[in-house]
């Protein structure tokens, strides 16, 4: 059956559970010749890869590039933005044997997809020497690569600590250096945006040491201020050039919502099974396809869920295939291997496949779950699609306040802009960690700024550290220490824990070490702890011992077992206030800015069956708790107010804890991020000074026998130092509050569910009534 028949099927069998269904016609080509400017070699070499003219869009480009600014190309994806940099650059190259350019991409994988491109173009080209310079690098052909590339594709994690603290072995690349490419550049938003800025920085002084003053060309995907992003991570003026001139084909793009099963208690289906159970058709039609999770857990869930249905029979191994952060590389480029040869019929991703990997052509993307943003839901959607032909993108709701938001209102999904790419390099955290691997890589000037920024008060205070010594006007880099080796550009914390397979230890003539996966620091408690179930593209392993000490190698042993469940941590929590930055008191309502110290354990997990979701088990688990300071706000409630609505604690305490839930899920709507770019915490005003965490239930027993009754709201930024989201969230507090109050009224449900305040059996049937109250009094003019 073909895409369009199951897609009518689903709109007529669903009714009112498809709250939108938009279709967006094909678009012709806008194609110009070749400028008469262009280099008859490259000319020659587009035409034996079949291009014979170029879209609109890659002309101007290179019109742009000429003339000697700095770029940002924002088209939709598949439209040929690869070209718009690879033009003005191979240009470049061929014209001059001593120039150079450095392409970075967010991830090995991209790195290397774009080589290929450009390896397959320039197969006739022998002036070009392209090659990848990244942690997989073997280490015999480094130096070989710096003393004759005359491109490097790298990352900006190997810049960062590979390439620019070695700059004396670079001098061919940093004396010529001629272009800058950030592919991606909407994937460069918060922490490891912020990092990239500081990295750049970091490469201007080196190249204006070495004379050169490189033109930076970025591409990306559709984000509310391409241009503004770039200016901030370059800290120079760009051009943007929006306008595409690519073809595509026809899109179709669904909003589905799980019905509704308990009207009572406002729960829907389960979201996953819904999309396991749509996107079933399709795959047993053979529709290529890709079903975006918003989770690690819940791509594995799904994946087992789909994976031993189409591929019942032997014939069919493989056909469905897992892809996520965590997977060895050769997993990875396997599936993407497989997609791209049509070997693989589908695969059950997380959002490391939401950049622009090549992984060939598929005509439907399933979306469980709404990832968070604007941008981020145009990007996956844009996984489907051809430059002719149909396809389709299917958005399946759960049951949180955001997406419950969107797939109710999809005229403001349709009508609003995509999220602003945010970031904050002269974050003090982030900075400081940059200025002393400046420092290791050039002395610093009397007065040199850093970007932008003045910062000979950080470095007096480096100094004052024994890391600096400062002669003759110049602030010299003393410690032993490699500043480079400490810090990480995409999370704050230690390195990744190796998950090793226990089996490999008991099979006579296999290797001792056989390494399954890898977990990042900071999610490593919650998935690999004590007795977690573990899963890799829907095995199942379980973790028998978790070592993760300074003093040793940081590994997760696992089982391979067999069983019906999956685990869920359970965290504890504290929230701690800093200092205080800015304040608005009302007569009900105490608003503070300022900086946090978040502290959050695993102290537990949950036992989930996969067939029916119930909870069938727990466990305790015994690890240290990790802390972070942050930017938040907080808010404290005036205790006459709260004795006016109930005399009862318990009834208040549930109700705000509801409301602290729908505030989290709707502050992403005021400040244009993730939600999982914010936390949220119910606590006290003045919480014990020992900062022991606290389990939801234990917070609550707290609260309700405090001897002053003050709960507080706590909403902070989930990163640490904080990129500025909660200090925006502050200057629009009532609007926050009044679209919170919005939902409560219309939101169906009469005692609380999942889409406004959460489940009846977590919060209590007061939650609802009492938090709508409470807004009601705060709102009052």
């Amino acid at each position: 059956m073909a895409l369009e028949a199951l897609i009518d099927r689903l709109v007529s069998e669903a009714g009112p559970a498809v709250t939108a269904l938009r279709r967006d016609p094909p678009r012709p080509a806008r194609l110009v010749p070749f400028p008469d400017t262009l280099d008859p070699r490259l000319a020659a070499a587009l035409a034996s890869r079949g291009v014979e003219a170029l879209y609109t869009h890659q002309a101007r480009a290179l019109e742009v590039v000429a003339k000697g600014g700095h770029l940002v190309v924002v088209t939709p994806a598949a439209s040929g933005k690869s070209l718009c940099y690879n033009l003005p650059v191979l240009e470049a190259l061929l014209a001059d044997p001593d120039a150079r350019a450095l392409y970075l991409f967010p991830t090995k994988a991209l790195a290397q997809d774009q080589l290929d491109e450009l390896q397959a173009l320039a197969r006739a080209l022998p002036e070009l020497r392209m090659f990848t310079y990244d942690g997989d690098t073997p280490q015999d052909a480094r130096r070989a690569i710096r003393a004759r590339a005359n491109l490097v594709l790298t990352n900006p994690d190997m810049l960062h600590s590979g390439i620019l603290p070695h700059h004396t072995k670079w001098l061919a690349l940093f004396q010529n250096l001629r272009y800058v490419v950030i592919d991606e550049l909407h994937a460069y938003r918060g922490v490891f945006g912020s990092h990239l800025a500081n990295v750049l920085r970091r490469l201007g002084r080196i190249c204006r040491h070495y004379g050169s003053a490189p033109q930076v060309i970025s591409a990306s995907a559709t984000i509310a201020n391409p241009r503004e992003l770039a200016e901030r991570l370059i800290g120079a003026p760009v051009e943007e050039l929006a306008e595409s001139g690519a073809p595509a084909g026809e899109k179709l793009l669904l909003f589905y919502n799980p019905p509704v099963v308990s009207p009572e208690l406002g729960i829907r289906r389960p979201y996953l099974k819904e999309a396991a159970r749509i996107t079933l058709p399709f795959l047993r039609a053979g529709v290529p396809a890709i079903v975006f999770a918003q989770s690690r857990l819940a791509q594995e869930v799904l994946l087992s869920a789909l994976k031993p249905v189409i591929e019942a029979s032997p014939a069919a191994r493989d056909l469905i295939r897992g892809y996520r952060g965590g997977y060895l590389p050769g997993r990875r480029r396997e599936v993407e291997r497989g997609l791209r040869a049509g070997e693989v019929l589908g695969v059950v991703a997380t959002n490391a496949l939401e950049l622009g990997v090549d992984i060939g052509h598929l005509d439907l993307a399933v979306l469980a779950g709404y990832p968070g943003t604007i941008a981020s839901t145009w990007q996956q959607a844009g996984r489907a699609g051809r430059r002719s032909g149909v396809a389709a993108a299917i958005l399946v709701a759960s049951s949180a306040p955001l997406d419950q938001f969107m797939v109710t209102h999809p005229e403001y999904f349709f009508g609003a802009s995509p999220e602003h790419g945010l970031i904050n390099p002269d974050n003090p955290h982030i900075l400081v960690s940059h200025l002393k691997c400046a420092a290791f890589e050039l002395p610093f000037a009397e007065g040199e700024a850093f970007g932008d920024r003045d910062v000979s008060s950080y470095l007096a205070l480096l100094a004052e550290a024994g890391l600096l010594h400062r002669a003759g006007g110049r602030w010299h880099w003393t410690s032993e220490i490699y500043p480079a080796d400490h810090l990480s550009l995409r999370a704050v914390g230690s390195d990744n824990v190796v998950v090793l397979d226990t089996a490999s230890r008991e099979v006579p003539g296999r290797k001792r070490r056989q390494v399954i996966a890898e977990v990042d620091w900071r999610s490593a408690f919650a998935m690999v702890h004590p007795k977690a179930i573990y899963l890799v593209e829907g095995e199942q392993f379980e973790v028998q011992e978790l070592r993760f000490r300074e003093d040793e190698e940081k590994v997760a042993y696992v089982k391979r077992v067999s069983v019906d469940y999956f685990t869920d941590a359970i965290t504890a929590k504290g929230v701690w206030v800093l200092d205080r930055f800015g304040s608005a008191a009302g007569p009900a309502l105490r608003a503070e800015q300022g900086e946090l110290l978040v502290a959050e354990q695993v102290v537990g997990f949950k036992k989930i069956r996969f067939e029916t979701m119930e909870n069938v088990g727990s466990g305790v688990v015994e690890l240290p708790q990790q802390e972070m300071q942050t930017a938040g706000l907080w808010l404290t409630l005036d205790p006459a107010l709260l004795a006016t609505l109930s005399p009862r604690r318990e009834e208040l305490v549930d109700g705000l804890r509801g409301l602290t839930h729908l505030l989290h899920h709707l502050a992403p709507l005021f400040v244009m991020c993730d939600p999982r770019d914010l936390g949220s915490w119910l606590g006290e005003a003045a919480p014990p000074p020992e900062r022991r965490v606290l389990t939801r239930e234990a917070s609550r027993a707290r609260l309700l026998e405090a001897s002053v009754f003050e709960p507080t709201l706590y909403l902070y930024d989930n990163h640490p130092g904080g990129i500025g989201l909660t200090e925006r969230l502050f200057a629009l507090l009532r609007p926050l509050l009044e679209r919170a109050f919005e939902v409560l009224e219309t939101c169906p449900c009469q005692a609380g569910c999942p889409s406004c305040v959460g489940p009846v059996n977590e919060v209590g049937r007061q939650a609802k009534p009492v938090a709508r109250a409470v807004l009601r009094r705060l709102l009052v003019p």
